[in-house]
């Protein structure tokens, strides 16, 4: 699976992004998630969705500002950002879970299996 994350950028603090993600291929039972990281720091986790059911879950630092959707017929994650502030600048990453059906939505970034390159988000205040 190959992922191909686009739509950073700079922004003021307040403004919006939204990422997106395209998979190669993606079978009904995987889940996809956005991580970040900033410099310095250990890759932290965003969100994640269960492709079939669209499931989601959020860390709770982002939730209420960061929506995750997807798009089947594309085989594409999105990653809505609002109110975005400085401490949100990071490298942010899209990745895939080859999991297995009715597996819980996990946290750790070393349970994906497939990442994409990361796109950059800076946000000035």
């Amino acid at each position: 699976v190959q992922l191909q994350a686009c739509g950073g950028g700079s922004v003021q603090a307040g403004g919006s992004l939204r990422l997106s993600c395209v998979a190669s291929a993606i079978f009904s039972q995987y889940h996809m998630g956005w991580f970040r990281q900033a410099p310095g720091k250990e890759r932290e986790f965003l969100g994640a969705i269960t492709w079939r059911e669209g499931n989601k879950d959020y860390e709770d630092s982002v939730r209420g500002r960061f929506t995750i959707s997807r798009d089947n017929t594309k085989n594409a994650m999105y990653l809505q950002m609002n109110s975005l502030q400085p401490e949100d600048t990071a490298v942010y990453y899209c990745a895939v879970r080859a999991s297995s059906r009715r597996t819980p939505i996990s946290r750790l970034p070393s349970v994906f299996d497939y990442w994409g390159r990361g796109t950059q988000v800076t946000v000035s205040s």
